[in-house]
């Protein structure tokens, strides 16, 4: 599997809290996000990692260089490693870079994610065997959800109302997974647009809440022509990618997540170590 990370961004809102190092170097648990990210894509079968950094951190681009130079990742031998440095005007932007990287003429998937994800390492494993059962099935993507939401401006997603007896509806099996059918920026978007019952306890025991996207995003190579389209169309943000994919007619599914994190204010990294704190607990 490859695995991409967007690490360009600039953390502005930790800096202006008082959190001195980039995001990317930032420590939950003692670990930089970065290298948690990496650590985990190792332990998944990683056969290539690509990120994207911003030019305005060094630190980043040069931590990133010594672990090339070092060929391992806490004693764990490092897959290709390739990064671009470049500061993007907005996360879709970055990720049209890294399909640069991407983009090798091959039909293989990828999955991405931001560098400031956190989410439970059980859970990911889950999520990847999932991404390789609707690959199989002919889909052309698995995309990561949630139902909780602490997020300043959550996506909402819609999806299909499953017709079938709540476990066999994929959220927490493997043996399927609710169909995507749109993305919206509001409650109201969702309710007004969407024609099935997106808060239904059928789609997979989610408490009946709404799903919003996580943030991690499983991916054929299909997806670079609605991303080159996108850019050349003026457009930014992921959120109106996905809105893109949709559009163009791509074969989305949807897997949750019991909760996924981002780290964009200094309070963010105590509930972080909280989350690992509870999740090496139930070890």
């Amino acid at each position: 599997m490859k695995y991409a990370i967007i690490a360009a961004g600039e953390g502005s809102r930790l800096a202006q809290e008082g959190i001195d190092a980039p995001k990317p170097l930032v420590k939950i648990h003692g670990e930089h996000l970065i290298d948690r990210l990496i650590r985990i894509f190792i332990s998944n079968e990683a056969e290539e990692i690509v990120v994207i950094c911003n030019d305005l951190r060094p630190e980043v681009s040069e931590h990133l260089r010594r672990l090339q130079d070092k060929g391992k990742l806490h004693e764990k031998p490092l897959p290709p490693l390739r990064f671009v440095v470049k500061t993007t005007p907005s996360s879709m932007h970055s990720f049209y870079e890294l399909s640069q990287l991407l983009d090798d003429g091959s039909d293989a998937p990828f999955v991405l994610t931001t560098v400031d994800t956190i989410f439970r390492e059980d859970e990911f494993k889950g999520y990847l065997r999932a991404f390789k059962q609707v690959l199989d099935e002919g889909d052309d993507g698995l995309m990561g959800m949630t139902d909780f939401i602490d997020d300043e401006k959550p996506l909402y997603v819609g999806v299909e109302e499953c017709e079938v007896r709540s476990e066999e509806c994929g959220v927490r099996s493997e043996e399927g997974f609710p169909r995507i059918t749109g993305f919206f920026d509001t409650l109201e978007e969702l309710d007004t647009q969407h024609s099935t019952a997106q808060t239904s306890p059928q789609l997979g025991g989610m408490r009946g809440a709404p799903l919003i996207s996580a943030g991690i995003y499983g991916l054929t190579p299909h997806a670079f022509q609605t991303l080159n389209d996108s850019i050349e169309r003026g457009e930014s943000r992921m959120r109106n990618f996905q809105r893109a994919l949709v559009a163009d007619g791509l074969k989305l599914r949807a897997y949750p997540f019991q909760k996924v994190l981002d780290i964009d204010h200094a309070t963010d990294i105590q509930k972080a170590e909280e989350e690992l704190k509870n999740e090496k607990l139930k070890e």
